[in-house]
């Protein structure tokens, strides 16, 4: 190991990933880390009595907050990120025979590159709705880490030309096996029931989808490298829960808050109730400042004084295909965090936000690189703009370098774990 310093850290977000194989995990995670810190839930739906260090969990997005000391009006720093990442969902009426296999249909999520799915021993996770005794129903959330599925490709023998451009029709080609026969024997639903311990007759719905069953690991002779899914957003929400635990731990006064938003639904838009297109983060912050006493104009004052950080993961620069990456920008992993900057605004950077994540970063002792995607290349976003046009506040949109980005298993530097961790700590103070 080059640097030892790193290899707690990325540890620990291997634990974090491996536990959080939907975005309900994730968040599940995220909560049990701010209990062990101290903070409490409040409740979203009921009484919003909100502690100084607290937090709430609405399906698959999280926001935690540490108040300010310097009372209502304070300004607050803010970490966003995001709990998804693209992969397979299994559809409302999966059950489903072909040639004497028993198949469950799918419906991909996001942009994932599908061929990463084929040939992969997948698992399946996800949260249940049940009816409950009352009459009304209940949320549990499941995984079964189990290879129940698997998508496998069409041997070499019956295309000979596949090595020249695979084509998957997601409708047909993506849709996994999971048994043998002609006959559909226990539907899904059923299966679904046990797992979660409940009639089928009472399952009123779910949210389940596939997982690669290999955890996240080290990787290369020096283990200079992390092997994981999901990296693609959960190593963000990880070093933003991380950030804000550290933070507690501190114990020191700060006249503003620190606040993380994690979100649901980016991969395919945050146009949802708990996605970062949605009111979620502005009725936190609104709710907040009310129950701490303060006016709507302590409101604005509040979001015209605070700062957000983006985070989401970074393209580095493919050695294989180092011409799809601007030639004099090279963006290396293991190099630090990188800002990402683009003029159209799919990402929010701007040159004082830039430059206040960089100082940030310097006081940290961490480098930092710069990203600008190629101008003849589609720009992928994040949450960044969004969230930057609905709060009015300063936004900077920051991300590690990693490789295989929407693969079912990507690639990022062990090193830039604790970079990740230690520039952002040190932004929010």
């Amino acid at each position: 190991m080059v640097e030892t310093r790193s290899t707690q850290p990325a540890a620990d977000l291997l634990a974090f990933v491996d536990a959080s194989p939907s975005p309900y995990h994730c968040v599940a995670e995220a909560a049990r880390r701010l209990d062990l810190a101290g903070f409490s839930p409040s409740d979203w739906i009921g009484d919003f009595e909100p502690s100084g260090a607290g937090y709430v969990n609405v399906g698959g997005a999280l926001v935690a907050w540490k108040a300010p000391a310097g009372g209502p009006g304070s300004a607050v720093r803010i970490i966003g990120a995001h709990t998804d990442s693209p992969n397979l969902r299994i559809k409302p009426r999966p059950d489903h025979t072909s040639a004497g296999f028993r198949q469950l249909l799918i419906e991909p999520y996001g942009g994932l590159l599908q061929n990463s799915w084929l040939d992969r021993d997948l698992g399946l996770s996800g949260r249940v709705v049940v009816r409950d005794a009352t009459g009304g129903t209940e949320t549990r959330l499941f995984r079964d880490d189990r290879p129940l599925l698997r998508v496998p490709q069409l041997a070499i023998h019956l295309d000979r030309d596949v090595n020249n451009g695979l084509k998957l029709n997601p409708a047909v080609h993506l849709t996994p096996v999971w048994g043998l026969g002609d006959e559909r024997g226990v539907e899904f639903r059923q299966w679904l029931a046990a797992q979660v311990d409940a009639r089928a007759a009472d399952v009123m719905g779910w949210d389940v989808m596939c997982h690669d069953t290999l955890p996240g690991g080290f990787l290369g002779d020096d283990e200079e490298l992390i092997s994981a899914p999901r990296l693609d957003n959960q190593a963000s929400c990880f070093g933003a829960v991380d950030t804000l635990v550290r933070l507690q731990h501190e114990d020191a006064a700060r006249d503003h808050g620190v606040i993380v938003a994690l979100f649901d639904h980016e991969e395919v838009g945050s146009q949802s109730s708990t996605g970062a297109g949605g009111a979620l983060l502005r009725q936190v912050i609104s709710r907040l400042n009310a129950a701490w006493g303060g006016t709507d104009a302590d409101l604005v004052a509040t979001l015209a004084g605070s700062h957000c950080l983006s985070a989401d993961m970074a393209h580095g620069t493919h050695p294989n295909y180092p011409e799809r990456h601007d030639v004099d920008a090279p963006i290396r992993l293991g190099g630090g965090p990188v800002v990402k900057v683009n003029v159209n605004q799919r990402y929010a950077t701007d040159g004082p936000s830039a430059a206040d994540f960089r100082l940030a970063a310097d006081r940290a002792g961490v480098a930092t690189q710069t990203y600008s995607h190629r101008n003849d290349l589609t720009c992928g976003s994040t949450i960044g703009p969004m969230t930057a046009a609905g709060l009015g506040v300063a936004t900077v949109d920051v991300g590690m370098a990693m490789l295989s980005m929407h693969s079912i298993r990507e690639l990022m530097a062990t090193a830039d774990v604790a970079h990740m961790i230690d520039s952002f700590t040190e932004w929010c103070r």
